[in-house]
C-alpha cells in the first residue's frame, strides 16, 4: 500500500485480482489505476503485484510484479507500464539484471531503486536509469542467519541518509 501525503489517497495492491486500486479519502469504493486485465506479462497486465512505491513528483507507481519477476513503473492515468528492473517476459534469475519474486520496492530522491529480491535472498540497488543491479545486502541465492546473509527479505526502507 502507498499513500499520497498531500491528498491522503491510498493505492492498494489487489494481489489476486492482479491490479492496483486507488481509494480516495471518504470514498466508499475504489478505481483500478493499473492492471485488472488478468495475470500476465503483457504491458497492460500485472502478475500478483505486491509492493508499491508512489512517486508523487512523476505521478507514478513503482510496482513489484511478483510472479512476473520484475519491477515496473506505471504512470497514473496511463494504460501500460514501463520496465524498471528484471525480465520483461517474467523469467526469474539471479544475475545482476534479473530478479526472483521481488516483494518490495523503494525509490530515493535521486531516482535510485531498491528492491527486496526475496527468493534471491538479497537487496538489489539499481542506479537511476540502469537495469543492472548491485547487491547491497545478502548473498545471492544463499540464505542463513549470520550477519552476512538474508533469509527471504520481504521489506526494506532506506533512511534519510539512504542507508
Amino acid at each position: 500500500m502507498a499513500r499520497d501525503p498531500t491528498t491522503g489517497t491510498l493505492y492498494i495492491s489487489d494481489n489476486f485480482n492482479h491490479r492496483i486500486m486507488r481509494c480516495l479519502v471518504n470514498a466508499s469504493s475504489g478505481t483500478v489505476v493499473a492492471g485488472g486485465n488478468g495475470p500476465g506479462t503483457n504491458r497492460t497486465q500485472l502478475n500478483y503485484p505486491i509492493g508499491i512505491y508512489l512517486d508523487v513528483a512523476s505521478n507514478s507507481l513503482y510496482i513489484t510484479n511478483f510472479y512476473a519477476n520484475n519491477i515496473i513503473r506505471w504512470v497514473i492515468g496511463a494504460t501500460c507500464w514501463t520496465l524498471v528492473a528484471g525480465d520483461i517476459n517474467g523469467v526469474s534469475g539471479n544475475s545482476s539484471t534479473m530478479l526472483y519474486y521481488p516483494y518490495d520496492v523503494e525509490v530515493d530522491c535521486m531516482g535510485n531503486v531498491y528492491v527486496a529480491d526475496t527468493y534471491n535472498h538479497r537487496i538489489q540497488f539499481f542506479q537511476a536509469g540502469s537495469m543492472n543491479g548491485t547487491t547491497i545486502a545478502g548473498v545471492t541465492g544463499v540464505y542463513d542467519s549470520d550477519p552476512y546473509h538474508l533469509n527471504y527479505p520481504y521489506a526494506l526502507k532506506p533512511d534519510s541518509q539512504l542507508n
